[in-house]
């Protein structure tokens, strides 16, 4: 058995099943928790500062690289899936696209790695790939500490222009919520993975001014959409209003190409 398929064997067994979103919506987070996730970051950073002080060492995020940093398996698949399309930031797609596609997600939601790794690919290779939507992704973090150390380093991958493939292959890569899956190692294997990314540079920008702030505007945004769980998708005519689909629960493919055929005729 090869390296790759010793890691992802591993993976795959500390990761929890493909679950489904209850009747009630599944999970939700009140507005008040989102907006109070940068307060708690910001209350959590002396005494961490003191800690980083004492023992040199920050488990879930530091800017060291290590050393052994390699390709995580589903690279190819990620790479492949994203290759030729315009990624500028945040925004996936072509700048002039007539459909714009919001969603709101968080990197260690099992509810979207499902919707991103079943659903999200069809759409880029339908609708996005052929320049018809644009899509417009605000990752946030209210499931707990690895959402936190995800998004940070998915904000790096931001600053690259490689969200999207970072964001593709942490989903397919997935473990337990909140059980420190979101390692320096296995962040340094996804941007290791990625053509176009200095993984030491990627580190280091993790804890810089410039991802907090980026943090703060997810968070706001989402606050302003009225983002009670994830994935929250809003589908609409670019530059014009912007409607969820499939309030509450995950969208289909089958619910996402009827939002964006009547945006596309607006």
């Amino acid at each position: 058995m090869t390296r790759a398929k010793k890691a992802r064997q591993r993976r795959q067994q500390a990761a929890a099943p493909p679950p489904v979103r209850s009747t009630s919506g599944g999970r939700k987070a009140n507005p008040k928790v989102i907006a109070g996730v940068a307060a708690l970051i910001a209350l959590a950073v002396i005494p961490a500062a003191i800690v980083l002080a004492v023992t040199g060492h920050n488990k879930s995020s530091s800017s060291t690289t290590p050393t052994n940093a390699t390709t995580l398996p589903d690279a190819a698949a990620a790479t492949n899936l994203f290759k030729g399309i315009p990624q500028h930031g945040n925004v996936l797609g072509s700048p002039s696209a007539p459909a714009t596609l919001v969603q709101y997600i968080d990197l260690q939601c099992p509810i979207c790695r499902e919707f991103e790794t079943t659903v999200m690919p069809s759409v880029v290779s339908r609708y996005v790939r052929s320049g018809k939507v644009k899509v417009v992704a605000r990752p946030i973090a209210f499931l707990g500490p690895d959402s936190e150390v995800a998004r940070k380093a998915a904000i790096a991958a931001l600053q690259r222009n490689r969200f999207f493939n970072f964001a593709q292959l942490l989903y397919l890569n997935q473990g337990t919520e909140n059980s420190g899956w979101v390692t320096d190692q296995l962040v340094a294997d996804a941007f290791a993975s990625i053509p176009g990314i200095n993984v030491d540079s990627a580190m280091a920008a993790r804890d810089s001014a410039a991802v907090a702030r980026k943090e703060r505007q997810f968070d706001a945004q989402a606050q302003a959409d009225n983002v009670l769980g994830t994935p929250t998708v809003l589908v609409g005519k670019s530059g014009g209003k912007l409607t969820e689909v499939a309030p509450g629960g995950s969208p289909t493919l089958a619910q996402l190409s009827a939002a964006i055929q009547h945006a596309q005729s607006q």
